[in-house]
C-alpha cells in the first residue's frame, strides 16, 4: 500500500479538520487559522515580477511572503533582458526576500556552439544570485526543427543544457504541456479560468490542433526526460501538467523522487476536486508535504496599476491560506462551487508555505 493509500483510508475514518493527518502520528494536529495568515513565514515559489515597481515587494513584506520571480521566453513577456535586469534589481533591494530563476531562448538550437553559449549564459546567471533555470511549454508546443517537427524535451540537443543546469546545482523548473483541460473543448473544461486563458489564447488551445503531440505524449516526453536525468532536480510548474488528478500526481512522485511540483495557477482544479472527494484532497496533500511548494504565478506587468495589483495579490493569498490551511467555506467562482478548506496541519502548511521552497531553492554552495 503505498503512503498516498494509507493516508486515504486513515483519513477517510477522521473528522475533515481535527484528524490524525502523517502516516507516524494518528493524533489530532493542530492547525492555522485566518488570523495566522499574515505572521506565519510564506514563500510564493512562482510569480513573474515584470514591472520595475516595489509593489509586488511591498506586498509580499506586508503579508510575510518570499518570492521566486520567474523569468520566461514568453511572447506576451517583456523581453528575457528585461525580465532579468527587473529581477537583478528588485533582489538587490531586498535580497531575504525576493529571489530569481534564469531562462534561456531557444533561438539558434541546433547550431554549433549553441549548447555551450548557453550553459555559460545560465552559469553566469547563477553566479550573479539565479536559484533555478525555467524551461518554458515552447519547447514541445511551439518550437520546431529544420523539418517542422516539434522540438520536445527529450531532443538530444537539450541533454547537454540539462546537464550543465544539473552540474550548476540548480533545479530545473519544467512547464510542460498545458493543463488536461487544453485538450478539451471549452464547455467540458472543469474551470472558468482554463475556459477564459484559451479562449483568448487559441494558439495554445490543443483541442483546435489535433495535428499537435497529445496530452499523454507531453506526460510521456516529460517523463523520459526525468529517466534520462534522475539526479537533475525536477520542479514541475503546474502541477507537472498532472493537476486534475491526484492520483495522477502522487504516481508520478513515487516514481521521480527527484521532482517536487509547485501549485501555480492550478488551485482551482484542487478545489475542483476537492468539492468531489474532499478527504481524498486532504490526504495527498499530508502524504506529499514535503514535495509540494505553494506558488500562484501571480504577474505583475509593466503596465498593471500597482494599487489594483497589492489588491489582487493580497486577496489570492488570502484565499489560498484559507483553502489550504482552514477549515473555512469560501466561494470559488472559476468553478461555481462553495469549497471548504483543507485545514491541513501547521507541520504541513510550514513545509508547503516555506520549509519546501527553502530547501528546493537553497542559495549554490560557492
Amino acid at each position: 500500500m503505498s503512503r498516498f493509500q494509507w493516508c486515504a483510508i486513515a483519513l477517510a475514518a477522521c473528522l475533515p479538520a481535527s484528524c490524525a493527518t502523517a502516516p507516524q502520528d494518528a493524533g489530532p494536529s493542530a492547525g492555522y487559522a485566518m488570523a495566522d495568515f499574515a505572521s506565519v513565514r510564506k514563500f510564493d515559489a512562482h510569480v513573474h515580477a515584470n514591472a520595475d515597481s516595489p509593489a509586488f515587494l511591498d506586498q509580499a513584506r506586508a503579508d510575510g511572503f518570499e518570492l521566486l520571480s520567474i523569468n520566461v521566453d514568453y511572447p506576451a513577456f517583456p523581453p528575457v533582458e528585461t525580465q532579468h535586469a527587473i529581477a537583478l534589481a528588485q533582489a538587490a533591494a531586498d535580497p531575504a526576500r525576493f529571489h530569481w530563476a534564469a531562462t534561456f531562448r531557444m533561438t539558434g538550437f541546433g547550431a554549433p556552439g549553441w549548447s555551450q553559449a548557453t550553459g555559460d549564459a545560465l552559469a553566469a546567471d547563477v553566479a550573479r544570485g539565479a536559484r533555478a533555470v525555467k524551461i518554458w511549454k515552447n519547447v514541445g508546443m511551439v518550437e520546431k526543427d529544420a523539418q517542422g517537427r516539434p522540438i520536445m524535451l527529450d531532443h538530444p540537443g537539450l541533454a547537454p543544457v540539462a546537464a550543465r543546469i544539473q552540474a550548476l546545482g540548480v533545479p530545473l523548473i519544467g512547464h510542460q504541456g498545458e493543463p488536461h483541460n487544453c485538450w478539451l473543448p471549452l464547455e467540458r473544461m472543469t474551470t472558468d479560468n482554463d475556459r477564459e486563458y484559451f479562449g483568448n489564447h487559441p494558439e495554445y488551445h490543443m483541442y483546435l490542433h489535433p495535428e499537435e503531440p497529445g496530452y499523454e505524449t507531453h506526460m510521456a516526453v516529460r517523463d523520459r526526460f526525468l529517466d534520462a536525468h534522475p539526479q537533475l532536480p525536477f520542479v514541475g510548474a503546474h502541477m507537472a501538467s498532472l493537476e486534475w488528478d491526484v492520483d495522477r500526481l502522487a504516481a508520478f512522485l513515487d516514481r521521480y523522487p527527484q521532482a517536487t511540483v509547485d501549485l501555480a495557477a492550478r488551485m482551482a482544479q484542487v478545489q475542483h476536486q476537492a468539492v468531489r472527494d474532499h478527504a481524498k484532497v486532504r490526504a495527498f496533500f499530508v502524504a506529499y508535504q514535503d514535495r509540494l511548494l505553494y506558488g500562484t504565478d501571480l504577474t505583475q506587468d509593466p503596465d498593471t496599476d500597482p494599487a489594483a495589483f497589492r489588491r489582487s495579490a493580497h486577496a489570492t493569498w488570502r484565499s489560498d491560506w484559507m483553502f489550504l490551511a482552514t477549515g473555512e467555506t469560501q466561494r470559488i467562482d472559476t468553478i461555481r462551487a462553495d469549497v471548504r478548506g483543507l485545514a491541513l496541519p501547521r507541520e504541513v502548511i510550514d513545509k508547503v508555505y516555506y520549509a519546501n521552497a527553502v530547501r528546493v531553492f537553497a542559495p549554490r554552495r560557492r
